[in-house]
């Protein structure tokens, strides 16, 4: 007999098919303290929370008997994944379960802020008659920019479409193929910020889409165009938005989140006429709360049973003899994805891994998720992790392929990592271990390098011509960015070269367009690496 503890409020039916389970003891005891948790933990072999419960390490190592922690939403920051790893516990969430209800949400936010209806209907119940203030506009015929066309974002395009919307689309993975197979049309961010009447965000929220929409975005707008964010707080600059609102550009905006929740008694938005907010509710429905609960259920009881399961958020079992030999490439992996990642500008279609070496004769699945969390993290942020990029990677039509050739000419292990894009650009990555050295990247694209993946770095693709490497550096010197190493690539003399730079902080954009301006540049990226 297995026995569950449920330490926070959740409904019966949620977890009904655990309570049914003639091999599953189900115990509910919520409002726990962290001393009385750990006083019992030892006696459940599974642990259902919500939100409320902090399953930390050292409840983990009460839990003698403890195989599965699942928690009955999207967000693990109160499960200390480390220590449940460590004590190979599994943790499993339930991601797909507020899909429908943050889409619907968002599309009654934008009906709402199309017509108007909370303003007119405080204005209606405090007693005034108003018609001529709440002159709305239709759906039908208008331009949707959709900022992620995940889960969420492709759930809200289906409604659109079915309200005669024209949709344009921006997702990183987004190819031609798939946009078509979604009815809608693929498009940059700029084309949408310039274009869209409404715009919608469904990215999550990473240094790459913080304030993604911002003053300059603002500033290129349609006029009157409206914009909804039920996805995270950051995605766009809250006071710039006001600055937009006030000055004309935007006619209104819905939002249910904040970067800081709840927000200040002060915040702009809380009395702005044109502005209509809620707290958080995206997955506040009856039907989100039960199917989350459902969802996880299902695969705790699949994990007590040793059966297939899904949706784990540590690290799956490899063997020890594997593990051994595979660890030592993880964080290398990741990093090689992220740089790869990092420098392809177009929608990518297919991840090729190599491993040549000693690598190809393990199995070297494990260290594959690391590359393509690294790949997909740039965008997708913390809804990535080493369990589920396989499955994000397929759920964007992004395929994954990989090779291995036994033996190298230069190295004892070489991982090398392309990106293969919609219009057929490849961006090419390469790196190893080397002893007394730790971590190299030694390709990038054709050109041999020789640096650590880490920090900040710059690169540069340029014309080989005397002189650029001065420039470089005194342009950078006069920006207040120090260069701490510098490698240079190139094939022949005179041609196409690649300078790589590792400096002391991050460089401001201004300073990137700066140095692609140089004579003789083509371009500078800045590549961050934890």
């Amino acid at each position: 007999m297995f026995k569950v503890l449920v330490s926070d409020p959740i409904s019966d039916l949620g977890i009904q098919q655990l309570m049914d389970a003639a091999d599953v003891q189900v115990d509910k005891k919520t409002g726990l303290s962290e001393d009385e948790l750990t006083a019992i933990i030892g006696e459940y072999d599974g642990l259902l929370v919500r939100s409320q419960t902090r399953v930390t390490e050292r409840i983990m190592n009460a839990g003698t008997n403890l195989k599965v922690v699942g928690r009955a939403g999207v967000g693990v920051d109160n499960i200390d994944l480390e220590a449940a790893t460590k004590r190979g516990i599994v943790v499993i969430n339930a991601p797909d379960g507020n899909t429908i209800t943050t889409a619907e949400h968002t599309f009654a936010m934008m009906i709402a802020l199309a017509r108007h209806i909370p303003q007119a209907y405080a204005k209606t119940v405090g007693g005034t008659w108003d018609r001529k203030s709440f002159l709305g506009v239709e759906l039908r015929n208008k331009t949707l920019g959709v900022m992620g066309m995940g889960r969420i974002g492709s759930e809200v395009a289906k409604r659109a479409k079915a309200f005669g919307m024209n949709i344009l689309a921006f997702d990183p993975f987004l190819t031609e193929e798939r946009a078509d197979k979604l009815g809608v049309k693929l498009s940059s961010v700029d084309h949408i910020i310039r274009n869209a009447d409404f715009i919608t965000v469904h990215t999550p929220l990473t240094p790459e889409t913080r304030h993604m929409i911002a003053r300059p975005q603002f500033e290129v707008m349609k006029r009157g165009m409206r914009i909804v964010n039920c996805a995270r707080g950051g995605i766009i600059d809250e006071r710039a938005l006001v600055e937009a609102i006030d000055e004309g550009i935007v006619a209104g905006a819905a939002f249910d989140v904040f970067e800081h929740e709840p927000p200040e008694s002060d915040h702009p938005f809380l009395n702005h006429p044109k502005v209509i907010v809620t707290p958080h509710l995206g997955a506040s429905t009856v039907e989100a709360q039960e199917n989350v609960a459902i969802d996880v259920s299902e695969q705790v009881l699949h994990i007590l049973r040793n059966e297939p399961f899904k949706n784990a958020v540590n690290f799956p079992l490899v063997a020890a003899s594997v593990m051994n030999k595979l660890q030592p490439y993880f964080s290398l992996g990741e990093k090689l994805g992220s740089v790869a990642a990092q420098i392809t500008a177009h929608a990518v279609k297919e991840i090729h891994v190599d491993y040549a070496g000693e690598l190809a004769e393990v199995d070297t699945q494990a260290l594959t998720r690391y590359i393509v969390k690294g790949v997909l993290e740039r965008h997708l942020g913390s809804e990535v992790n080493i369990v589920n990029s396989m499955h994000l990677a397929k759920s964007r039509d992004l395929h994954v392929v990989v090779s291995q050739t036994p033996k190298t000419k230069d190295f004892t292990n070489l991982v090398t990592v392309t990106l293969k894009t919609q219009n057929g650009l490849e961006r090419i990555v390469a790196g190893t271990l080397l002893l007394g050295y730790g971590e190299r990247i030694v390709r990038l694209d054709k050109f041999p390098v020789d640096i650590s993946p880490e920090g900040h770095l710059i690169l540069i693709s340029h014309n080989d011509k005397p002189g650029i490497i001065g420039r470089v550096g005194t342009l950078l010197g006069e920006n207040n960015v120090n260069i701490a190493s510098m490698q240079v690539g190139r094939k022949v003399i005179g041609g196409e070269a690649i300078m790589l730079l590792t400096v002391d902080k991050d460089v401001p954009k201004d300073v990137l367009i700066k140095l692609a301006g140089l004579s003789e540049l083509n371009t500078a990226q800045q590549i961050a690496l934890g």
